[in-house]
């Protein structure tokens, strides 16, 4: 019987074993962790899983290939994010972080597609300045959100020409301040 290939969409299934080789089960056959990075750029949906107990270890898996990425000298992440990201481990924020980080993340994927269009299109304003005013108000609203009372009191609010995403992330973070409030009941 023949193994049907992924298709677009499909979860694959990824299977590690003790010798610390990766299975890749659509493909029947074995990759690298530099496969896996190559995968995770074309947006391939896969799941790493632990080939005897069959837990899911795919956090792991990406969090090496990060390591390994840092680690031959195409550094991204600066020291003081490293250090800032381990003190909020155990920190009460804790349980907001990955929230947040995935939010941002969104936020600057969604720039980088409008900094490519303008850049297409020729557009003489600065792109980027735009998307700076953008992202600064949206930090100062989640640090409000995050910590109320850190507003700055003299400065005056930047007006910016997306004001629906800001208050959709003022509504965000307010709902996760929240649910950190009844955790911490």
């Amino acid at each position: 019987m023949a193994k049907r290939k992924a298709q677009p969409g499909d979860k694959v299934t990824i299977k590690k074993y003790a010798n610390r080789r990766l299975y890749n089960t659509s493909s029947s056959s074995y990759i690298t962790l530099d496969d896996l990075a190559a995968m995770t750029r074309e947006n391939v949906e896969f799941e790493v899983v632990d080939a005897k107990s069959g837990d899911d270890i795919t956090h792991s898996i990406l969090t090496q290939i990060i390591m390994d990425e840092e680690a031959s000298g195409r550094q991204m992440l600066p020291v003081s994010f490293l250090r800032d990201l381990i003190a909020m481990y155990g920190n009460s924020m804790q349980s907001m972080m990955p929230q947040y980080l995935e939010a941002s993340m969104k936020n600057f994927r969604a720039n980088q597609v409008k900094i490519q269009e303008a850049l297409r299109e020729g557009i003489s304003a600065n792109p980027i300045a735009k998307i700076h005013e953008t992202n600064m108000a949206v930090m100062r609203a989640v640090g409000e959100a995050i910590l109320p009372g850190t507003k700055d009191q003299d400065e005056e609010p930047q007006p910016t020409s997306d004001n629906t995403e800001i208050d959709a992330l003022k509504a965000q973070m307010a709902e996760m301040q929240k649910k950190l409030d009844e955790l911490s009941k």
